[in-house]
């Protein structure tokens, strides 16, 4: 209470430069408490889509059997990934072969795809997955700046201060430290809210970017998976 106090009454003695910091450093830990939010969320719908799909991936034998029967939307996230791939593939076999996925014949064989072919597929399926893994961690580079720049805003109203601190002593013609101690105080509220922005901040930064990984290491295994079954299928495995 005594620490909030201070902090308070920093702020209200210190010059309209240092005020003007901190509410600047105030708006910037807004924005990333909003961002971090609106991450979270991501990532747990993204965890939760991917939850889903594996299950329903999983009760089709072959790799194409859900996309001909559930016809994902494939928009974003791991259905991105798994349409592109599907979508290169069928173009790639014979045109009997397409027939029948489109549902206009049920007795056609298609034919074994090239180690080229089986190549291209893979550059379609790892663009994608590069995609997805961008999209991913998008804006996350907002919350690395706030913490990266709070403390840094904080230091350069410090200085500020100091440097008004001083040339007040110098005009007064004093070095009496009772009569600079409340500017030099009030200089350091700045510093103090970065720093109180920061810390938190670092955390909330690292344990977003852990989840983001498992996420990402799951997308990442599951384009390794389609590949080796889609060679399987398609190529024969020896």
């Amino acid at each position: 209470m005594i620490f909030a106090n201070s902090l308070v009454q920093g702020f209200f003695e210190s010059s309209v430069v240092g005020q003007a910091m901190v509410v600047i450093q105030l708006l910037f830990s807004v924005w990333m408490i909003a961002v971090a939010i609106g991450k979270h969320r991501e990532i747990t719908h993204k965890s939760e889509e991917l939850k889903r799909f594996e299950n329903d991936f999983a009760s089709y034998q072959d790799v194409l059997g859900y996309y001909i029967n559930r016809r994902p939307s494939g928009r974003d996230g791991i259905n991105q990934i798994y349409v592109t791939t599907c979508e290169r593939l069928i173009r790639l076999v014979s045109p009997d072969m397409r027939a029948m996925l489109a549902g206009h014949q049920t007795n056609t064989t298609p034919r074994a795809l090239t180690a080229v072919e089986i190549e291209l597929i893979r550059s379609t399926t790892e663009h994608s997955l590069e995609m997805q893994l961008i999209s991913l961690e998008g804006k996350m580079w907002m919350i690395t700046a706030v913490v990266a720049a709070a403390p840094m805003i904080g230091l350069l109203g410090t200085v500020w201060g100091v440097l008004d601190a001083f040339a007040v002593m110098g005009r007064e013609a004093t070095a009496n430290l009772a009569a600079i101690a409340p500017s030099i105080s009030s200089a350091l509220v700045t510093t103090v809210v970065g720093l109180i922005i920061a810390l938190p901040g670092i955390f909330i930064a690292h344990w977003l970017n852990q989840r983001l990984r498992r996420v990402s290491e799951r997308y990442e295994s599951f384009a390794e998976e389609i590949i080796s079954r889609i060679a399987c299928e398609f190529q024969g495995c020896n």
